[in-house]
C-alpha cells in the first residue's frame, strides 16, 4: 500500500545508528512514538490565500490554579487570545483550568495559531468537527515545544457542543488529566430561530473525575489495573471545581454536558426523579425533544438538556446524580467491587481490581454531580419546542455496502486493548479501513474475544465475524465469533475481561440504526438501556459488553489519514485506536 504520508517530510530518530545511540538518552516518550513509526512532521503554516473571519492564538501551558482549599494545583491548560473576529468568540470559565469556550458560526473561515508551550510534544484535536485530515490534529502532526502549529478550515458542522483537546500517541490521557481540554460550541441560523435558553441561561456543565495528593497536586501514574480500567478518580468536578452548586431562576435553561473524563462514565439522574428532556446529542439538536428517566453519558460524549425549573418556589434544591448501573467493567472486576473489594487481595492484577472496588467512587455508584438551588422566582421562561431540527436520515438503501458492513471489532485481554486484532501503528491501515470518499458506509461496531496476543494477533471468533463482515454471509460468521471454544466472544476468557468502551469516530459524524445485545448480558444491559441516546448525529458511542451497534457514516469533503478509536484515553494509549484512510 502507497503511504498516505509524503515520505520526502519525515524526519525519523531511528534512520541511523547515530539516532540510535541518541535515542537512548532520550526520554521514554519520545522512544516510544518513534518506535511506532510516527512521523515528525513539518508544523503546517499559515496560507496567504486563506482569508479568515476569525483568528485566534491558542497555547497549551504549564500553570496552577485553586482547586482546594489551601495549595494552588499544578496544571496544563489552553490560553487563548482573540486576533480578529466576533467579541464573543472567546469565553472563559471562570476559576477553571480548563480552556476559554471558542463559540463560532457556521461557515466562518476560522485560522488558529496553536503553540506548543509545554516541556513535550502535543497536538490539538477539534473532537466532533469535521476538517481536513491536516487540520484534525492526528497523531502524526505533533509539534515539539516552542513550535506552532496553524489550523485553517471553514466550519461546516451544524450547531453543536464539541471539545478541543490534544492527541499525542500514548500520552493523550495524561495531557487531558492534567487540564488540557475546551469546549468548542458552533451556532447555525436554524438553532437560532428556536430562540433556545442562552447568555445567563445557557450552562456548560463539564464532567470530570480526579484524585488528588495531601498537597492538592493531581495524582496522575496508571498501573496496570488503571491502564485496563480506565483512571478514575475519587472527586467530582464540575467545570474544573469541586461541590458545584448552580443559583437558577424558576424558568427554562440549557444545560451543555461534556463528558470530559478519561474514563468515568456517568448515568445522569434527578435526585427528585423527574424526568431528563434531551434536546440534543454529540452532532446536535435531535428532530424533537426526547424523554428519558436517566441518560448515559460516556467519555466524549455530550448531551443538550432543556431543565425547567418553572413553577419551584424560591429555596428548591435539586441534585443532579450518577445513578446505579452495572456492566461496564469486566465481570471479576464487578465482583469484586460488590463484595467492597476490600480484603485479602494478591498483587497485579488482582490486588488492582481490589483497589478500585476500594474507591471512594466506585464505578457504577449512586453519588452526586451537582446541586441546583433556585434563588430567584420569574414568570418569564420560554417553551420547549415541539419541533426542534431537520435531518435527513440515513437507510440500508443509502450505503455502498448493506451486505458487508465495515467491522469495528472490540477485544480485551490483560495485556492488550484491541480494534481490528490490531494494536495501533502508523500506516498499517487494513484493506477493509480504505474507504472510497463520497460514500456512506454501514458500520458495525461489536466485542469479540480476549484473544489478540501482542501487537497483531486476531482471536478465532474474530477472524470468523470479520471474514463475515468482508465476505458477506455475516450471521454464519457471528455465530463463528459467539462461539464456545474459549476465544469467542462468550468464552471464558473474554467474558471475563469485556468491558464497556466508547468509540469516537473522526471525519463525518453517523447516525445509529440499531443497537442489540447478547442475552448473557441482558440483566447488566438493562440498568443503561433506558438512557442510550440513539437519536440524532454522533460521534462517539457508548458499547456495552456483548453489545452490536449499527450505524451508518458518511465520508464526505476530505480525502486522507483520520482516526477511530476507544475514547477511555488510557485504552487509547494503550494502542485501542486505528486509522482509516479517505482515498
Amino acid at each position: 500500500m502507497q503511504d498516505p504520508v509524503d515520505r520526502s517530510r519525515r524526519r525519523f530518530i531511528f534512520q541511523t545508528g547515530v539516532g540510535l545511540l541518541a535515542a537512548a538518552s532520550m526520554p521514554a516518550w519520545v522512544r516510544a512514538m518513534e518506535m511506532h513509526g510516527m512521523p515528525k512532521l513539518t508544523p503546517n503554516r499559515a496560507s496567504p490565500a486563506f482569508k479568515p473571519d476569525v483568528e485566534i492564538e491558542l497555547a497549551a501551558r504549564q500553570g496552577s490554579i485553586s482547586i482546594l482549599p489551601g495549595q494552588a494545583t499544578r496544571v496544563q491548560h489552553y490560553t487563548a487570545k482573540l486576533l480578529s473576529g466576533p467579541k464573543d468568540t472567546l469565553t472563559e470559565l471562570p476559576s477553571c483550568y480548563l480552556g476559554p469556550i471558542i463559540r463560532l458560526q457556521k461557515g466562518q473561515k476560522v485560522r488558529i495559531h496553536f503553540r506548543n508551550d509545554l516541556m513535550e510534544p502535543t497536538i490539538t484535536h477539534w473532537h466532533g468537527l469535521h476538517v481536513p485530515a491536516l487540520m484534525d490534529g492526528h497523531p502524526m502532526y505533533i509539534i515539539d515545544p516552542g513550535e506552532t502549529f496553524v489550523y485553517e478550515f471553514e466550519v461546516i458542522n451544524r450547531a453543536s457542543l464539541n471539545i478541543y483537546h490534544p492527541h499525542p500517541h500514548e500520552i493523550t490521557a495524561r495531557q487531558v488529566y492534567y487540564g488540557l481540554a475546551g469546549g468548542l460550541i458552533i451556532n447555525d441560523e436554524e438553532e437560532a430561530r428556536l430562540e433556545l435558553p442562552s447568555g445567563e441561561y445557557e450552562i456548560p456543565i463539564v464532567l470530570q473525575d480526579r484524585r488528588f495528593n495531601a498537597q492538592n497536586q493531581l495524582i496522575y501514574g496508571p498501573h496496570m489495573h488503571d491502564r485496563m480500567m480506565g483512571f478514575y478518580g475519587d472527586r467530582i468536578l464540575v467545570n474544573g471545581q469541586p461541590n458545584a452548586e448552580f443559583e437558577v431562576a424558576s424558568r427554562a435553561y440549557r444545560f451543555r454536558f461534556l463528558n470530559g473524563s478519561n474514563a468515568r462514565i456517568y448515568k445522569l439522574g434527578w435526585s427528585d426523579g423527574t424526568p431528563v428532556t434531551v434536546i440534543g446529542v454529540d452532532g446536535g439538536l435531535l428532530e424533537s425533544p426526547e424523554t428519558f428517566p436517566y441518560v448515559m453519558l460516556a467519555p466524549g460524549e455530550r448531551l443538550d438538556v432543556w431543565a425547567d425549573f418553572s413553577g419551584r418556589p424560591k429555596g428548591t434544591e435539586l441534585t443532579m446524580r450518577s445513578l446505579p448501573f452495572s456492566g461496564v467493567l469486566p465481570m471479576m472486576a464487578e465482583h469484586m467491587m460488590g463484595r467492597g473489594g476490600r480484603g485479602g487481595m494478591g498483587g497485579g492484577m488482582m490486588g488492582g481490581m481490589g483497589m478500585m472496588g476500594a474507591m471512594a467512587l466506585p464505578v457504577g455508584s449512586d453519588y452526586p454531580l451537582f446541586k441546583i438551588r433556585v434563588t430567584r422566582e420569574t414568570g418569564e421562561s420560554p417553551k420547549l419546542p415541539s419541533r426542534l431540527s431537520k435531518i435527513d436520515r440515513y437507510t440500508l438503501d443509502d450505503v455502498a455496502n448493506p451486505s458487508k458492513p465495515v467491522p469495528i471489532a472490540i477485544s480485551e485481554s490483560p495485556m492488550a486493548m484491541l480494534l481490528n486484532g490490531r494494536s495501533y501503528a502508523f500506516n498499517d491501515i487494513q484493506p477493509f479501513e480504505r474507504i472510497p470518499l463520497d460514500t456512506v458506509q454501514l458500520m458495525e461496531i461489536f466485542h469479540t474475544s480476549g484473544g489478540g496476543h501482542g501487537m497483531g494477533g486476531m482471536g478465532h471468533g474474530m477472524r470468523g465475524r470479520m471474514m463475515g463482515m468482508m465476505g458477506g454471509h455475516g450471521s454464519e460468521a457471528q455465530e463463528e465469533g459467539q462461539g464456545m471454544g474459549g476465544m469467542g466472544m462468550r468464552g471464558g476468557m473474554g467474558m471475563m475481561f469485556s468491558m464497556a468502551h466508547p468509540i469516537h469516530l473522526h471525519g463525518d459524524q453517523f447516525q445509529i440504526i440499531s443497537r442489540t445485545v447478547a442475552v448473557d448480558r441482558a440483566d447488566s444491559y438493562a440498568t443503561v438501556k433506558d438512557g442510550l441516546v440513539s437519536s440524532g448525529w454522533k460521534d462517539t458511542v457508548l458499547v456495552m459488553p456483548g453489545e452490536t451497534v449499527r450505524m451508518i457514516k458518511p465520508f464526505h469533503h476530505f480525502k486522507g489519514v483520520f482516526m477511530y478509536h476507544c475514547h477511555n484515553l488510557e485504552h487509547e494509549d494503550m494502542g485501542m485506536m486505528r486509522d482509516f484512510l479517505i482515498e
